[in-house]
């Protein structure tokens, strides 16, 4: 040849063949990030008057995981707050039962609000592992809303937002919230406490998010109620920005 370079033999060009396809055999493959389960914190005031509140949401937990099964699942922890300085959590679980388990096993119980703890934790748990997501379903705030606003803007440079459902739209509460949700990049939309298929909706529309992000959700809202709808525009306003 003009270049002086020898041509390898056939036997040679099968070797290494045989050898680039070995290698590539004990290479692992890769991971589809858009299958990789969201995880959802589900928070609840478990204070004395929200026990018929409770008893809804057991029955509504379901459509969490519905909404986020073709995305590739969605793992939540259980967050409830009740009595004096009563917060709990539960392990991380990735089915309807074993979220069901655990909150039938809840009572509520009178007492206070306790939302910056319920904050503080989201915060500490997605410093370990990433939190997609956190709902807050209650319907007042007794406590310093600059706490509250603190974690809230902590959790956002995290990227964890918070939704906050409310119940009842108490006006103090109300204020809060929405600073809450703006401050974490999140949402408030208050919802009527006798129509189970909002709450329903807002449950799914959360999980959406949490396995798939804004895509997910805006495919989630369409055909859904004037509530998903305004929660969509919220999230995908903030994410473009």
């Amino acid at each position: 040849m003009a270049d002086g370079k020898s041509v390898p033999s056939a036997g040679t060009k099968r070797d290494a063949v045989d050898a680039f396809l070995r290698h590539m055999a004990a290479v692992p493959a890769p991971v589809d990030m858009g299958r990789c389960r969201g995880r959802l914190m589900f928070a609840l005031d478990a204070t004395a008057s929200r026990q018929p509140t409770w008893d809804r949401a057991c029955d509504l937990q379901g459509e969490m995981f519905l909404a986020s099964e073709a995305l590739g699942g969605l793992e939540i922890q259980l967050v409830y707050y009740r009595g004096f300085r009563e917060c709990r959590s539960s392990g991380w679980v990735n089915n309807a039962t074993a979220l069901l388990q655990r909150m039938t096993a809840v009572s509520c119980l009178g007492g206070r609000t306790q939302i910056v703890r319920v904050l503080r934790h989201a915060l500490k748990e997605t410093t370990h592992q990433r939190v997609h997501a956190v709902v807050f379903v209650g319907d007042h705030m007794e406590e310093p809303v600059d706490d509250l606003c603190h974690v809230a803007g902590q959790l956002g440079l995290a990227g964890t937002p918070v939704f906050l459902f409310h119940e009842g739209g108490e006006p103090g509460a109300r204020v809060a919230f929405e600073q809450v949700a703006r401050l974490s990049h999140g949402a408030y939309c208050p919802f009527d406490a006798h129509s189970a298929d909002q709450l329903r909706q807002l449950l799914g529309a959360v999980a959406a998010f949490a396995a798939g992000g804004v895509p997910a959700l805006e495919a989630y809202g369409r055909g859904k109620g004037d509530t998903v709808q305004r929660l969509t525009y919220m999230v995908a306003g903030t994410s473009s920005r």
